[in-house]
């Protein structure tokens, strides 16, 4: 069985082709998609894998690229870093229309919703943050450059770059004017550290971008979703995991996340274990704040521009009514 973004037969002969063993003829499930790239569950009856392309419409420049993704979830394996065993890409998109890349099924716990976040105790949930926070460290203590990852990007600048980039990307993807966006572009320009480390970044990071293992949430199986991964500052990272804190994400996803719940300990307090556990200064926090406050409003802006593109995802046409008070949280938190 297909579906309309991922034609099962085709997908089927280029698994062949890569030297797959393909016990049969292929189901394929979308399992989530609308809002970043297309995740489909893919199964033969006998082994079971996990395909990722971009959304089939809106698309912007830099936001799915599946080449990205399958180099460091390639370069990972066989580091403490979790993530699923890799199978096969297709980075031209010859096989299907778009690119794809193709990963082992990792059975686990993937709590995305504040009813999933229901199901744990407040010790799961602790032991789940600890774990979440100690996992994005363990990234950053990786060695880039012997893992074959010293092309994946320009750290040098990234900071300055990054406030230039979602500039651009607004520009791309906004569904109207809003003068508070590029008040706090300028402040942000002002502010970019002189110095900062430079590490691989995931540039998504939060619990429902990550697999745990069932009966321990406390656990993490398999890090997931890295299409905005590149190597740059790692307190971007951080700060973006904390920001996702804010409430008003829910109206970004379209439902009650289980990151912004209260259950989790405050952003503060997960900055604070970051740096204990990272062994470094935050720095100029209130930068990367401000900046991930910025990244957040023009996701949120993007999701609804995809949607009045013509891509298919419920409530996606709201996401842009939460890119007003991101954006006045990164100007308050500039002072």
């Amino acid at each position: 069985m297909s579906h309309p973004a991922l034609d099962a037969a085709k997908l089927r002969a280029f698994l062949v082709d890569q030297g797959v063993d393909v016990a049969g003829e292929l189901t394929v499930d979308l399992i989530s998609g609308g809002k970043s790239n297309l995740t489909f569950g893919v199964s033969d009856g006998k082994s079971n894998w996990v395909v990722r392309r971009p959304p089939t419409g809106g698309l912007t420049p830099s936001a799915h690229d599946m080449n990205r993704e399958w180099a460091v979830t390639h370069a990972l394996q066989g580091t403490s870093v979790p993530v699923a065993t890799t199978v096969a890409v297709d980075p031209e998109g010859e096989v299907i229309g778009a690119p794809f890349t193709v990963v082992e099924y990792v059975d686990g716990l993937v709590v995305r919703s504040a009813q999933d976040l229901a199901a744990l105790s407040d010790d799961d949930v602790a032991r789940n943050c600890e774990a979440l926070v100690s996992t994005l460290a363990s990234l950053h203590a990786v060695d880039y450059a012997s893992v074959g990852l010293e092309s994946f990007g320009r750290p040098e600048g990234f900071a300055g770059r990054q406030v230039k980039l979602w500039a651009r990307q607004w520009g791309h993807v906004k569904t109207r004017d809003l003068p508070d966006l590029d008040t706090l572009v300028a402040a942000l320009s002002e502010r970019v550290p002189a110095e900062s480390r430079n590490t691989i970044v995931h540039g998504d990071f939060r619990v429902d971008n990550t697999i745990l293992a069932k009966g321990d949430p406390g656990t993490v199986r398999a890090v997931v979703d890295w299409e905005m991964s590149t190597l740059g500052d790692p307190l971007t990272d951080i700060a973006l995991m904390c920001v996702y804190r804010t409430p008003v994400f829910d109206t970004v996803l379209g439902f009650d996340a289980a990151w912004t719940s209260d259950r989790y300990p405050s952003a503060d307090a997960i900055a604070s274990r970051y740096a204990e556990l990272a062994g470094i200064d935050l720095g100029d926090w209130d930068f990367y704040l401000a900046l991930a406050n910025l990244k957040l409003g023009v996701i949120g802006e993007g999701i609804t521009h995809r949607a009045l593109a013509g891509a298919a995802s419920d409530g996606a046409e709201r996401a842009a009514e939460a890119t007003a008070e991101f954006i006045a949280n990164g100007l308050r938190q500039l002072g």
